[in-house]
């Protein structure tokens, strides 16, 4: 068993609280398996519990199980810091079912005192075998102004050449920042492959990454009502450069938005997308598999 992360601060206690037992019911199982290629286990057992309410003597081991039940089977945890990247580097040699992503998120890096040696710490873990892509690193001009910006240009150019060095999939954080992410992918030359997580963009920004052959992942806000330029968006990506996540715990997916969210409710975005691109289920299915294990696998 995986130790968790440390205790949550307490603006984390505090939600973790207000989400005890809310977890969602399990949604029908899919036809076929298909991964999460973005979540947060440690954010997940640490401030929403494990679905289905109670406790478990391995939470992450046990929010594996509910996912494999509507076949939800494989994981990719994802790195924001350099402790959740340690953590998630752990995890995956611990669940079989699980691979990791390291990183520094974009609006991590202003806040470190010393951003050349957390990078240093990302690309030691970038080199062990189930750490499979550098993410999620990026830009974000949401949360972090203009005084912030160049750290994470910094940052980002930095995960851009270790993804190079180990010839691991970058995954981008992209906030209001469409620009800049393909300027700089653009100045340093961008890893063989490139997955856009949470995809935000609109049909135009949607069709340049298709063209520059990046994948976009999308998540349960594709399913919000007033998502509709992220279904035509999701609309015009092939099935080989589509992706499906739940950056877990947030973003839930429609009609349980505002409720914890985990990889076992994978497949109402699966259903959703499938709705949104007109692909049987079933083929939308295979295809996700495939790309996952392409992009991260094997498991």
């Amino acid at each position: 068993m995986l130790a968790p992360m440390s205790e949550p601060n307490e603006s984390r206690k505090q939600r973790a609280a207000r989400r005890a037992g809310e977890f969602p019911p399990a949604p029908e199982p899919l036809p076929r398996p298909v991964l999460d290629s973005h979540t947060h286990l440690d954010i997940t057992v640490n401030e929403a519990g494990v679905p289905g309410g109670g406790t478990a003597d391995d939470p992450v081991a046990a929010a594996v199980a509910v996912a494999a039940e509507v076949g939800v089977d494989r994981l990719v945890q994802v790195g924001v810091d350099v402790a959740s990247s340690q953590w998630g580097a752990d995890a995956a040699e611990t669940y079989p079912a699980v691979v990791a992503t390291v990183a520094l998120h974009p609006n991590e890096a202003p806040r470190l005192a010393d951003l050349d040696e957390a990078l240093r710490e990302i690309e030691k873990l970038a080199a062990r075998d189930r750490v499979r892509g550098l993410g999620e690193t990026g830009m974000d001009f949401f949360r972090t102004g203009d005084e912030g910006r160049a750290a994470q240009e910094v940052s980002f150019r930095a995960h851009i050449a270790i993804a190079k060095r180990y010839a691991k999939p970058l995954v981008i954080h992209d906030r209001d920042a469409h620009a800049d992410v393909l300027r700089i992918l653009d100045d340093e030359g961008a890893p063989d492959t490139v997955v856009l997580h949470c995809f935000s963009g609109d049909a135009d920004f949607a069709a340049e990454c298709v063209r520059r052959g990046y994948l976009l992942s999308f998540a349960g806000t594709v399913t919000f009502g007033s998502a509709n330029a992220l279904r035509e968006a999701a609309a015009l990506t092939p099935l080989d450069q589509l992706l499906v996540e739940t950056d877990a715990p947030y973003l839930t997916p429609m009609p349980h938005r505002g409720r914890p969210n985990a990889s076992y409710l994978i497949p109402l975005t699966v259903r959703s997308l499938a709705a949104t691109t007109g692909a049987d289920l079933d083929e939308l299915c295979a295809a996700i598999s495939a790309t996952g294990d392409r992009v991260f696998g094997p498991w």
